[in-house]
């Protein structure tokens, strides 16, 4: 059944900003401060991971000590290791999310270990949080293809969600790593993954590199998910997949589902506004064709 609400997690300041130029401190707060002004309540600020790796998240602790907080949003980040967790912790985020992948090749590649030893590595990460209450989120990568291995099986991504779960993950978010999926090959894995995992605790995270993401979440929402990955502007891509350069524009979902009388509580105008603001700051143009349309 269709979720008559939808939670938007959005992740440009983490997802967006690792695949851009290296922007002031500045200019990272002012986008996770105009987002959450906009109505957004789930923002992805930061990653703590090594900076000789991800050099453009080296500021991560800043951007947390830097931004006006809000009760209403969520502010996450995401945490590779143990390492990553207490630095996170000491920036008093309010969840942090782990990644795997369901192609092996593509762990390799990414994060230089196998999926099984990826997901060794998290036990004792999401054990810590648990402790702690914590919210832990898992991201799935490759769920439709990897740059790799081409096509992933779907038994594959379904193992990978399951573990992860069983884990203690609350939320699982299926990305599309490379932007290859069609409508009903992305709408047969989410029900593949929903036969394991409550729909509920599901999200999409559907890259637009091939224009089909929002083609492919709405052949996904009447399975009744209620989560969706986006980025303001289209900000980002993957580092690790040739030519994925574009997470789906948050604007442009949010425009689609108030159309279809889904409630996001999101302000469009705002939010195209904070995407315009970042595109500056970029020294280029919203990839957003909803903001642009508006005039921003």
């Amino acid at each position: 059944m269709r979720a008559d609400h939808i939670s938007v997690f959005e992740v440009s300041p983490r997802d967006g900003l690792q695949n851009e130029q290296t922007l002031p401190l500045a200019a990272k707060i002012q986008l996770i401060n105009a987002l959450a002004d906009a109505g957004v309540n789930r923002i992805e600020a930061g990653s703590f991971v090594s900076p000789k790796w991800v050099p453009q998240m080296a500021d991560s602790q800043a951007v947390f000590a830097g931004i006006n907080r809000r009760d209403e949003v969520h502010y996450s980040a995401l945490t590779p290791n143990l390492q990553g967790l207490e630095a996170a912790l000491d920036a008093k985020v309010d969840e942090v999310a782990i990644f795997a992948s369901a192609s092996e090749a593509f762990s390799q590649r990414n994060i230089n270990c196998s999926i099984e030893e990826s997901i060794e590595r998290f036990i004792p990460l999401i054990d810590k949080a648990k402790s702690l209450n914590l919210p832990v989120r898992g991201y799935v990568s490759c769920t439709l293809g990897c740059p790799y291995e081409g096509e992933i099986p779907v038994s594959e991504v379904l193992r990978v969600s399951e573990i992860l779960y069983s884990l203690g993950a609350y939320e699982i978010s299926l990305g599309d790593t490379i932007g290859v999926g069609t409508p009903g090959k992305a709408r047969s894995m989410l029900k593949a993954v929903a036969t394991k995992v409550p729909v509920e605790q599901l999200a999409l995270h559907f890259h637009d590199t091939r224009g089909q993401a929002l083609a492919n979440i709405l052949a996904c929402l009447d399975i009744g998910v209620c989560t969706i990955d986006t980025s303001v502007a289209g900000l980002g891509g993957c580092p690790y997949a040739k030519g994925a350069s574009g997470n789906l524009a948050t604007e442009d979902l949010v425009y689609m589902l108030h159309g279809m009388g889904i409630e996001t509580g999101i302000n469009l105008a705002k939010l195209a506004r904070a995407g315009d603001e970042i595109s500056r700051a970029l020294g280029r143009r919203s990839g957003s064709k909803v903001a642009l349309a508006l005039g921003q």
